[in-house]
């Protein structure tokens, strides 16, 4: 989700898995010896130098290694392990929220969300947890406040960055009125057609210009086209985390002044504030270093305002002002 957005064979990260929310047990300590949490020594110019500046082919390869690591995760969630390495894969990984208390985050989830999620969204949530690579959803909190703000800011034409089966897409179609229009883009069709039957039930896919293929190369066509140039009322992205500040350089065209951009999973399970030598997995080490120069641009970037909410995995909110 460098593509637009994560192949079916390459699941990002940030999300993770839907509800049912699993019923966790107490905190243990991670047992670094074991297959979820390997081991991990980090190089030598860590905390000196990210992944950006290092050799490009050593870049490709650690991502193609991580990709590998987030697969085989996936797989050994479809599987299912012993009790206790899920309860240790889904504190590393985390689930749905960024609480400390499970239980308030059930609480949550109970009262203010699932009491309230259309149906469609419902439906979709169900499906999609049934996917082995469902870590890569929208949570269901998410999804009611991505809908909701939608409506506040009584957005018209909106983007979407990473779709997957198409949760937050389904949000957003629910909230633009009957003549908005998302311009979703994502690599993988086929994960999109999981959803497309309930969002065609729905009655809201004419809404949506879903379009295969990488978000970059489109982005560029659209500002040298030069009429897309402060258009959009909204954009949501959630795809691949080393180029969020590539789409953020060109977004920033595209969205109008006092639109709003949401990067996602902006606290990246936590380990935004984790040491050096903390131990994660593989993945979330990588694209750790993208996360944080990513969090630290916005904070300077004199064209926007910003607001980091612990909603999900982190969502950072960007409203233009020049």
């Amino acid at each position: 989700m460098t593509h637009a957005v994560w192949p079916s064979h390459q699941p990002p990260t940030g999300r993770r898995p839907v509800q049912p929310l699993l019923k966790l047990a107490p905190p243990v300590q991670p047992d670094t010896s074991s297959h979820i949490y390997p081991s991990f020594s980090p190089p030598k110019d860590s905390g000196k130098a990210t992944a950006i500046q290092r050799n490009p082919k050593q870049v490709r390869e650690e991502k193609r290694r991580s990709n590998q690591e987030v697969l085989q995760f996936a797989a050994m969630a479809a599987k299912g392990e012993t009790e206790q390495n899920q309860n240790l894969r889904h504190q590393e990984v985390g689930h749905k929220s960024l609480l400390q208390s499970d239980a308030l985050y059930q609480y949550i989830l109970e009262t203010s969300v699932y009491p309230r999620e259309p149906e469609s969204m419902k439906e979709l949530r169900e499906v999609t947890a049934k996917h082995p690579w469902n870590l890569m959803t929208t949570s269901a909190d998410e999804g009611q406040f991505l809908n909701l703000l939608l409506k506040l800011i009584n957005a018209k034409n909106t983007m979407e960055i990473g779709v997957y089966t198409g949760y937050s897409l389904l949000a957003t179609a629910l909230a633009i009125p009957d003549d908005g229009k998302i311009l979703a883009m994502d690599i993988n069709r086929e994960n999109y057609e999981i959803g497309l039957p309930i969002i065609e039930k729905a009655g809201l896919a004419h809404k949506i210009d879903f379009r295969e293929g990488p978000a970059l190369p489109a982005l560029d066509q659209m500002i040298e086209d030069g009429k897309y140039h402060g258009t959009f009322d909204f954009i949501f992205v959630d795809a691949d985390k080393d180029n969020y500040l590539n789409y953020h350089k060109r977004l920033i065209d595209l969205v109008k002044v006092g639109g709003l951009i949401g990067y996602d999973n902006t606290l990246w399970n936590g380990s935004v504030v984790a040491p050096p030598d903390a131990p994660m997995r593989k993945y979330v080490r990588y694209y750790r270093d993208f996360v944080l120069e990513l969090n630290k641009a916005l904070a300077v970037d004199p064209r926007i305002e910003i607001c980091m909410l612990p909603v999900g995995d982190g969502i950072t909110l960007c409203r233009r002002v020049s």
